[in-house]
């Protein structure tokens, strides 16, 4: 398995030449300075990658080509955005980059309502409240309907916490929840949340599904041509959140989807963590049942609670059987490289990680701390290591 790191490029308050004292070799990044819709030239990924080069990297996988949220609400005329997107691939592919990550998560990449949670030993890491997410939605943005979404023991509590919460208390709420915009950087207030919203009314499970199978019947075929590995990432939480239904979220979802356009190109991130949120996702099943469509891999932990919140474990200590998992990434490489599959080795990334020693202090993209991600690296590096050795990997 080939060891990456995300990189945010000159957003990122890590350097490569720290980066490269975590023993990785590939960088997963992307152009986030190009706004959604517009061409990345293929001048400015040449550049890109002519800076990774140098640094001792390979550009391993792009996360993300962003895909422009008309896409996803299917709105208005859309060849441009289309074109524009496939003209993008070629210009990865013409570069030699060749497998792209990507969402159709609405709106919000991720959502997280506490961006600091204290954790046991010490540091912080992303938390999930479905009190407290229950509580934005009901009396911050004011969106009734969401009494269904929840039990009413999560209602309950999120009164609770609403009446006892100070105005900085829901101004940290609403920051929380709204660092999962993508790149774009702009944010929402209360008012500018419930109009973003209202741009997706009547778009349900059956639509949103409908217009990802356009967006895939758009481009795989290009892809194909390209020789290009396109790699879904699951919704994360795997759950509907504001009314905005998510289509990713368990095994019958990405069974679906490859299906939409059954294609060699059109394949899986496999995130351990964002599938693991769910309770009925065994994620070393589904990892196994879809083995020859992980094109790409983020291993990350969580851990539940009964309630539906959830925190981002250590990656070996979560709910996830995390040697399980990488004993069926390390058999499917197996397989290929058998097989005379190329590329046959997955790339993977240590997913998020808590903040840990003074990763607090340098103001990183929540969730991505240097620390914290270096000790899942290592764990996970060991459990490769033991795994191959023994053998048991190849079982």
């Amino acid at each position: 398995m080939k060891e990456s790191w995300r990189w945010y490029g000159p957003f990122d308050k890590i350097s490569l030449s720290e980066v490269s004292q975590t023993g990785a070799s590939g960088i997963v990044t992307a152009l986030h300075e190009v706004p959604y819709g517009e061409i990345w030239s293929r001048d400015t990924i040449a550049g890109r990658k002519a800076e990774i080069k140098s640094a001792g990297f390979d550009w391993v996988v792009v996360e993300s080509l962003p895909i422009h949220e008309r896409i996803k609400r299917n709105d208005g005329k859309l060849s441009q955005l289309f074109a524009n997107y496939r003209q993008s691939m070629a210009n990865l592919a013409a570069e030699g980059i060749h497998a792209i990550c990507y969402n159709f998560m609405p709106l919000l990449d991720w959502t997280r309502t506490d961006l600091a949670a204290p954790v046991e030993r010490g540091g912080s890491c992303l938390r999930f409240s479905a009190p407290k997410m229950a509580a934005l939605e009901l009396y911050v943005i004011g969106r009734d309907q969401a009494r269904a979404d929840y039990p009413q023991e999560v209602i309950a509590e999120a009164e609770k916490w609403f009446q006892t919460s100070s105005d900085d208390d829901r101004a940290e709420l609403m920051h929380s929840v709204m660092a999962g915009l993508p790149g774009a950087y702009e944010r929402y207030d209360a008012d500018g949340l419930k109009a973003a919203l209202k741009l997706y009314e009547g778009i349900d499970r059956t639509a949103l599904r409908s217009h990802l199978q356009r967006f895939l019947e758009e481009v795989v075929p290009a892809a194909e041509e390209l020789g290009m590995r396109f790699c879904v990432h699951p919704d994360d939480p795997p759950r509907d959140i504001l009314g905005l239904p998510r289509i990713v979220s368990d095994a019958d979802d990405i069974a679906w989807l490859l299906n939409a356009v059954d294609s060699p190109a059109n394949g899986l991130t496999l995130c351990a963590g964002s599938l693991g949120a769910n309770p009925k996702n065994d994620v070393p099943s589904i990892a196994r049942r879809f083995a020859d469509k992980i094109h790409f891999a983020h291993l990350r932990n969580v851990r539940k609670d009964a309630d539906g919140s959830f925190e981002e474990a250590a990656h070996l200590t979560g709910d996830t059987d995390m040697v399980e998992l990488v004993s069926v990434l390390l058999q499917e490489e197996k397989r290929r490289r058998d097989a005379g599959v190329e590329p046959w080795e997955i790339p993977f990334r240590p997913d998020h990680g808590h903040d840990l020693l003074d990763d607090a202090s340098r103001n990183t993209h929540p969730g991505y701390p240097l620390i914290g991600r270096l000790r899942g690296l290592a764990e996970l590096r060991g459990v490769i290591a033991g795994l191959s050795r023994s053998g048991i990997s190849t079982v």
